[in-house]
């Protein structure tokens, strides 16, 4: 419990400097005051051994044998109490803020000035007394600034979550335990950023569904993850069951990615490898580059947490920026997890301030100085479909790990795509026809279907498969081989309508970004024509590295 032992005598030294008023921002009251009295009572810590009083608006001040002291219900009269008590002390405030002006209640200036007025006797008394308030939100008064010190309290660490499920589990013996040391490592991250309430809410859940506790209870702490992520407003929790195998293609972005899960757990660190920042994936829209995100956060076992830029940018002056600083905060909190941002070029293009007083400006700032300094494992995975918008302080190496370009699929891509949306959608062997022989698609069909649609991206394969299928449905019949060649006859692909802008992503991805499409796959390109339109011919986009 080293973290445990550091943030004691971090709030130690500030009692023995003799700090007079403490506030500490934190719900989690009960685990506060553990802290406090675990130090209070430490001579090694503080030298002068304290009584600890806690003060609530209903019960007023209580001393530690649960004795209440008469009549200190009224604020004046507890501050009252603190000047008159003869005894080394602190004196726990709860929820005190609410005299400081929260939401439409004005401050009471006469607490504030009470509270200035002890100030001297508290630094400069014989006894040595503190004042701690305990509050689920930071708010003072500006004639308070100077006099108050604000102590950030973290929330639970890994090792206390992980002793909470371990005392949980050895105190009810009917519950069938199923994990692993690992999986009980892997419980105790995913509950980073709950509270140890609302960890302990979580595990007991889990035991109490179905009587065991096993790795699969990593979604019930996701569901209360999504509860913490929701009442930010800015983050939205996404919920996949996307799968590797459901993208067809991008092997190299696959493979990178896999190679990676885990680096957050205690296992990586004897490679001493940390977790990556992030992958910026770039591209032509339409072929997988969302998809990938989402997958990712189904085969991490992480949350995947969906950063709306529009959502950051609001009305008022500065709340840009706090928005900002609140939502990467809440990524932090539930590290480790996933930041996914969609189409950045579109959130950031007012980063050089232009029009909006600057705030774009600061906004973007924000979010470059936490992707460079960040220390939680929270992997920012960033999709851009015009990358020329980008600003190259985005995109040098510290920031993102690697930026990956997806380009058309080849020829064997399309029919891993052409593979994954017909069994995806042909469950029924009446309605798969002679599609499916044996329940399979076959091989001949795949290869006919992936030569037709040459230039086709991934959105505009699945399509056909589901334009395909209307058709049939219509006519209450089977799916047959006609109704796709008949939709792919009638289908501009997306390489004919935006042919300049695609050549274009592939000479900025030439020498700046790595082909999301392993070498092999990359080889068909030379043999691949497409007719569509010269202006795409060629070399494609990214290095061709194989991760």
């Amino acid at each position: 419990m080293t973290e445990h032992r550091d943030l004691m005598q971090r709030f130690g030294g500030l009692l023995k400097a003799r700090f007079p008023f403490i506030y500490i921002p934190t719900w989690e009251e009960e685990r506060a005051g553990q802290m406090i009295a675990a130090t209070v009572h430490n001579p090694a810590i503080i030298r002068t051994v304290r009584k600890v009083f806690t003060w609530t608006q209903t019960n007023g001040w209580i001393d530690e044998t649960g004795t209440a002291v008469n009549s200190t219900c009224d604020p004046i009269a507890a501050i009252s109490f603190i000047q008159s008590l003869n005894e080394n002390a602190v004196f726990v405030f709860k929820d005190f803020h609410i005299y400081f002006g929260v939401r439409n209640r004005p401050v009471d200036y006469n607490i504030v000035r009470k509270l200035r007025d002890i100030q001297p006797v508290l630094k400069n008394s014989m006894m040595k007394k503190n004042v701690i308030f305990i509050s689920p939100e930071l708010l003072l008064p500006d004639e308070l600034q100077k006099d108050v010190s604000v102590f950030e309290f973290p929330l639970p660490t890994v090792d206390e979550i992980l002793l909470k499920l371990n005392e949980m589990l050895a105190a009810n013996t009917a519950v069938v335990n199923q994990l692993t040391e690992e999986d009980k490592e892997k419980l105790a991250k995913a509950a980073l950023g709950l509270t140890l309430q609302e960890a302990e809410n979580a595990f007991a859940r889990a035991m109490v569904e179905d009587s065991k506790m096993s790795i699969a209870d990593l979604a019930v702490i996701f569901e209360e993850k999504k509860q913490v992520i929701r009442k930010t407003g800015i983050l939205d929790y996404v919920k996949s069951d996307i799968r590797p195998e459901d993208i067809g293609g991008l092997e190299n972005l696959k493979r990178w990615l896999l190679k990676r899960n885990n680096t957050w757990l205690d296992s990586a660190r004897r490679y001493n490898v940390p977790a990556p920042k992030g992958v910026l994936i770039t591209g032509v829209p339409g072929c997988g580059k969302s998809m990938t995100a989402k997958a990712m956060s189904g085969i991490w076992q992480l949350p995947l947490l969906n950063l709306d830029m529009g959502k950051v940018f609001s009305g008022l002056v500065g709340s840009s920026e706090e928005n900002m600083r609140r939502a990467l905060r809440t990524a932090e909190a539930v590290a480790p997890s996933i930041l996914w941002v969609d189409e950045i070029e579109k959130g950031i293009a007012g980063h050089d301030g232009t029009g909006d007083s600057g705030t774009g400006s600061r906004v973007f700032g924000t979010f470059l100085t936490w992707m460079q300094d960040k220390a939680a494992p929270v992997l920012v995975i960033a999709t851009a479909n015009n990358i020329g918008r980008l600003p190259p302080e985005l995109l040098r190496k510290g920031r993102f790990d690697e930026i990956f370009f997806v380009d058309l699929p080849t020829k064997r891509e399309r029919i891993d795509i052409f593979k994954v949306h017909l069994r995806k959608r042909l469950i029924n062997t009446d309605v798969g026809g002679q599609i499916l022989i044996a329940g399979e698609i076959d091989p001949a069909l795949l290869n006919e279907l992936s030569s037709r649609t040459e230039g086709f991206v991934g959105a505009e394969i699945e399509q056909i498969v589901i334009s395909a299928l209307y058709e049939a449905f219509f006519q209450k019949r089977e799916l047959r081989v006609e109704d796709l060649f008949e939709v792919i006859s009638h289908m501009i692909p997306l390489s004919v309508t935006q042919a300049e802008q695609i050549k274009q992503l592939r000479d900025w991805a030439n020498v700046r970004a790595v082909a999301a499409t392993t070498k092999e796959d990359l080889a068909e390109y030379q043999v691949d024509s497409i007719d569509f339109d010269d202006n795409i011919t060629g070399s494609r986009g990214g290095r061709t590295i194989d991760f």
